[in-house]
């Protein structure tokens, strides 16, 4: 039978490096719990790659698709103009974009003035497949309706199509250029963002936004859904 080592004698660093990296010493920080380690099955999790560089990530080759906001005003303060700017084999540019997002939102405000937004528009790096969620025309910023409705398209793109995955996608939380807030007019929670992409059929990557780097008071999962013990313990059950 093999024997597990007690955690006292498991290292992570050489030298004793741990006692220079204690945890209070950095405010910006998350505490990882370890996600549900109930049945595995293929298609039934979000991944939250926590600690990681989404752009790192995507120029490394790690996906083959992104999904993240675009507007046909302003992109230039949004990810979707670093990306261009970054992926070396990419023929678009920030104003590029921009101009297609406002062209095509002329031509369907004529042409198809009635038909459910948001849509989803396709920019192809070549080494990556950008799927942006237009911000819907005349408004500042997106709703959870809008959110909900964009993944579905979203999904069913996805779906069959090897050649777009693996996919992730940006939180659309704390940004600047496509602001998403819930029927209050406030930025959602993380897990309400989660809960309505997942419901949507979404099963990628969907990166954390910086900001909740500083929210190290509060435990975090690799994961959604969450382990059901949450939702027990927002019950008051033990």
């Amino acid at each position: 039978m093999t024997q597990t080592r007690p955690a006292s004698d498991v290292r992570l660093y050489e030298d004793n490096a741990e006692a220079l990296l204690s945890s209070e010493m950095f405010p910006d920080r998350v505490s990882l719990l370890p996600g549900d380690s109930g049945k595995i099955q293929a298609g039934q999790r979000i991944r939250i790659p926590w600690g990681q560089d989404m752009l790192r990530d995507l120029l490394d080759g790690r996906y083959r698709t992104i999904i993240c906001g675009v507007n046909d005003a302003d992109n230039s303060h949004g990810i979707i103009a670093q990306l261009v700017h970054l992926v070396t084999t990419s023929q678009w540019s920030e104003r590029a974009l921009t101009s297609y997002a406002k062209m095509f939102q002329e031509s369907v405000s004529v042409h198809a003035a009635h038909d459910k937004e948001p849509y989803i528009l396709k920019y192809d790096l070549d080494s990556v497949l950008i799927l942006g969620v237009l911000k819907p025309k005349g408004r500042d910023f997106l709703t959870l309706s809008d959110l909900s409705r964009g993944f579905t398209t979203i999904a069913k793109m996805l779906q069959g199509r090897a050649d777009r995955r693996p996919v992730c996608s940006v939180s659309f939380l704390g940004a600047r250029s496509n602001r998403l807030v819930n029927d209050t007019g406030d930025e959602p929670s993380f897990e309400k963002v989660l809960s309505t992409m997942y419901d949507a059929g979404f099963r990628g990557d969907v990166y954390p936004s910086p900001q909740m780097w500083s929210l190290g008071a509060a435990a975090v999962f690799p994961h959604y859904p969450f382990p059901e013990g949450l939702d027990r313990m927002r019950s008051g059950s033990s």
